[in-house]
């Protein structure tokens, strides 16, 4: 039976991130399970590694700072606070930092055959989602222990941080990640960007010390799109054991900015990523 002229596909053609969703779900669901047993083959460990690594983090820090430095005294709730900061950090630097490398881990399936290359830096950021689900269960119980107490706008600010960070690292990773292919100098920027954003954003101190700053220091400061989702991440968890939830910081401006902007960020990546997707398999 022929095929009419108007169904027939060119090869090698996609819609990029979008058909990523649309169209080749399974392919990416496969990917990533390919990455999630690979990642514990021939560890002992294996899934437990990923409770441990957040616990550890978490207990260095607190130690550090909280016992240290005396901020357990200075803030109510310090251990939430800092763990929930740290959790969304997390997720943020292995989501990016993985999708950045991506294409070339990837370099044989980039060569040999075709398939959306937007399906690597996007299964890169779900697998850091993955790994993120454990951390967000070791913050669970440690809010439970403080008398952790929920609200429905407390929810939506969770889910509006982790939405936030995971939409800014696929258009990064997007953007960094078709750079890297041909200036593995990307890694290099990445890596400072990464630094940036522990220590640009309120996760191990709060956002308070920069109010004696400059007007714009400040408002630099909150355009970064982690500060707001650090913050909507604080006001869910951190907030829900505080005596007066209020001291938390809610949604803000701010927060619709870190959105639109983490969007447009996606379509620049996109934009990028598809110009130079030609040169991919010549220049691995």
């Amino acid at each position: 039976m022929s095929t009419a002229t108007s169904e027939w596909v060119t090869p090698g053609t996609s819609k990029g991130l979008l058909s990523v969703i649309t169209t080749h779900r399974y392919l990416l669901q496969r990917i990533v399970r390919k990455e999630m047993l690979v990642r514990y083959r021939g560890s002992v460990l294996g899934w437990i590694w990923s409770y441990m690594k957040p616990t550890v983090q978490f207990l260095v820090f607190w130690l550090a700072l909280g016992v240290g430095l005396g901020r357990n005294g200075a803030i109510d709730g310090y251990p939430i606070y800092l763990l929930s900061g740290i959790v969304l950090v997390n997720f943020f630097s292995e989501a990016f930092g993985n999708a950045t490398k991506s294409l070339p881990d990837n370099t044989n399936l980039v060569q040999k055959i075709y398939l959306p290359r937007e399906l690597f830096p996007a299964s890169s950021v779900l697998i850091a989602f993955v790994n993120f689900l454990p951390q967000v269960v070791v913050l669970l119980v440690v809010c439970v222990i403080f008398g952790w107490h929920p609200s429905l706008l407390s929810i939506l600010a969770i889910i509006c941080g982790i939405g936030i960070v995971g939409i800014l690292a696929t258009g990064l990773g997007l953007f960094f990640g078709a750079i890297n292919v041909s200036f593995r100098d990307a890694q290099n920027f990445v890596d400072l960007i990464l630094l940036v954003a522990m220590w640009g954003s309120p996760v191990l101190y709060q956002a308070s010390v920069l109010d004696s700053a400059p007007r714009w220091i400040q408002i630099v400061y909150n355009l970064n799109p982690v500060t707001p989702a650090v913050e909507l991440m604080h006001y869910g968890f951190w907030g829900g054991i505080l005596p007066d939830p209020s001291v938390a910081v809610g949604f803000t401006w701010y927060t619709l900015i870190a959105l639109a902007s983490s969007l447009v960020i996606v379509v620049v990546g996109q934009l990028v990523f598809r110009k130079l997707e030609g040169r991919f398999a010549q220049d691995l």
